[in-house]
């Protein structure tokens, strides 16, 4: 199975959607923030590992408790997963601290900002 495969493609979506159901719902974890999601899951085509990338909305400590958190209950993660997903393997999870739709975010935040300094500039050489 290629890593671009439709069946592959189709194996992240219900690990994504899987995972994001087991961390909101069935993890207690206090360190685990409540503004947690799951942007993507990469499963290798033998199933026997995967990269799920999180993205946390707070502060820097708080994405570093959430991330030690996932990596504490991992096994009780995929435990879930397997009872709840029907695969040959289950992989092995790896979770990654995603950052981009926190940089994007950012960017458009530079970006309207660009843009009011040329509006208020252009009203200011209008008016001489």
């Amino acid at each position: 199975m290629r890593k671009n495969s439709i069946k592959n493609t189709r194996i992240n979506a219900e690990v994504q959607k899987e995972l994001s159901n087991i961390i909101r719902s069935e993890i207690k974890d206090p360190r685990i923030g409540l503004m947690t999601s799951v942007t993507d899951a990469e499963v290798a085509p033998d199933l026997k590992t995967c990269k799920v990338y999180i993205s946390v909305l707070g502060d820097r400590q708080a994405k570093e408790d959430t991330i030690k958190g996932l990596r504490n209950g991992e096994g009780f993660i995929r435990r879930l997963l397997a009872k709840n997903l029907n695969l040959r393997n289950t992989p092995e999870l790896t979770f990654v601290l995603d950052e981009s739709i926190e940089y994007g975010v950012t960017m458009s935040q530079l970006i309207d900002e660009v843009t009011r300094k040329e509006d208020r500039g252009e009203e200011e050489n209008e008016e001489d």
